[in-house]
């Protein structure tokens, strides 16, 4: 999905929660339930936003109209360097409705989860 990845490299997370769909199921790579809404969800892209450091996207998975995407990243947690990938799903409305994130190594990922619940506490 070539236009989350533009939004979400531009920092424009407005534009990036406008491609989600209304009932968008989200699949934390430190919760164990899902996230489920467009609110909920907008709300956790936000903050990653500010959480993750030097967030750029290095590899695309998937052709151009599949409805399965895969989107590959590196960042930065505080001291930590970040592997992960956001697979995207897409509905018959071009909508996504579904963003399953996963990270490595463990560290990194004990790095976002601290600082997520810090960030999402403070506000």
């Amino acid at each position: 999905m070539r236009a989350f990845r533009i939004a979400v490299e531009a920092q424009d997370m407005g534009a990036a929660v406008a491609l989600l769909a209304d009932d968008v199921v989200f699949h934390s790579p430190v919760a164990f339930r899902p996230y489920h809404g467009r609110e909920v969800v907008g709300t956790i892209l936000h903050a990653v936003s500010r959480v993750f450091q030097d967030f750029r996207y290095v590899r695309e998975i998937g052709a151009p109209d599949a409805a399965d995407q895969v989107l590959v990243f590196h960042a930065r947690v505080g001291e930590r360097d970040v592997e992960g990938a956001d697979f995207l799903h897409v509905d018959e409305h071009g909508r996504i409705d579904q963003l399953t994130v996963m990270v490595r190594p463990l560290s990194a990922a004990h790095a976002l989860a601290e600082a997520m619940a810090a960030e999402l506490g403070a506000r």
